[in-house]
């Protein structure tokens, strides 16, 4: 199979890129060339330098999918589904899988959340990125393109500062965990996060390509076979770091106004994240390797091993 996927160098595409060459595939990354193409020493690999907010609009990326004779596209980036969708189907393209979120979704009714919306979304970017991923599902239907999405959950695992204790990727909040600094949640703590191994979300993606009938016009969630409450997520870190972090409780109401104002962070410890994975095992073949304690390991030993904890 020869698969084009764009983001390739970023936390998920590094891991799917192996995944892919491992099993024998074809694979061309696009990139803008912000970030090193890694050197899987493999013939079977490619690079191909593309500016993403230009590819679509020039007809540069139809073109080179034609020459190429792609068999799959992956989007990871997913910032211009309806631009892909259409170069795509012109250029003979018989599959394609983006990457959306479960953030899309809107806060959660039910957990384990399974993949139809549950409220608006709060944030307008993912809700116009999820707007536009369900108009190219029903299309898809129409032209005969296997066409699926991918949603992950709390994205872990090694090569990116995972989650922290306050809703962010802060390194400096990192060094406070592993210094046993204090820790402020919203009271009872029970809130639901979802780490997730960036090779499990890859997995994902690599089932569907591998299963194209049965992906086909379908949402995927990416997930651990569980998540962690809110106070467990932190505890881990302590176990993980050899010490204990206090936790202080307050009000859900005072953690939203003066310890995490901003929506983007404390949505992370005020929502559950807790996604219904049976579709994917299911339909596709999908079965997490990580769990979330182990994902979270993972991803404090690459920080070490990177220095970046001192």
């Amino acid at each position: 199979m020869k698969v084009t996927l764009i983001g390739g160098t970023g936390h998920i595409g590094t891991f799917l890129t192996r995944q892919l060459l491992d099993a024998g595939d074809e694979v061309t990354v696009v990139s803008s060339g912000r970030k090193p193409v890694p050197n899987y020493e493999n013939n079977r690999m490619s690079y191909v330098k593309f500016t993403y907010a230009d590819m679509f609009a020039d007809g540069s990326f139809e073109a080179f999918l034609k020459e190429s004779k792609t068999d799959a596209v992956v989007d990871i980036l997913q910032g211009n589904t309806s631009g892909l969708y259409n170069a795509c189907l012109a250029s003979g393209v018989g599959q394609v899988v983006v990457c959306g979120s479960l953030w899309m979704f809107g806060r959660p009714k039910v957990v384990p959340t399974p993949e139809i919306t549950q409220t608006p979304c709060p944030f307008d970017g993912y809700q116009s990125r999820y707007n536009d991923m369900l108009s190219a599902i029903e299309l898809s239907k129409k032209d005969g393109i296997s066409f699926s999405a991918v949603m992950p959950p709390n994205i872990c695992g090694p090569g990116k500062i995972p989650l922290e204790g306050m809703g962010g990727r802060s390194i400096e909040v990192h060094r406070a965990h592993r210094r046993g600094e204090e820790v402020v949640l919203p009271f009872p703590g029970t809130n639901l996060v979802g780490p997730c191994d960036a090779d499990d979300v890859a997995r994902v993606f690599f089932c569907a390509l591998k299963n194209s009938a049965a992906a086909a016009g379908e949402i995927f969630n990416a997930g651990s076979a569980y998540a962690l409450t809110a106070e467990k997520f932190i505890s881990t870190y302590a176990d993980i770091h050899n010490t204990r972090i206090p936790v202080r409780y307050v009000s859900c109401e005072e953690y939203v106004k003066d310890i995490s104002p901003n929506l983007g962070a404390n949505y992370h410890f005020t929502e559950h994240m807790c996604p219904d994975i049976r579709k994917a095992r299911q339909k596709i073949g999908y079965n997490p390797l990580y769990t979330p304690e182990q994902a979270m390991e993972r991803a404090v030993r690459w920080m070490l091993d990177q220095g970046l904890l001192k």
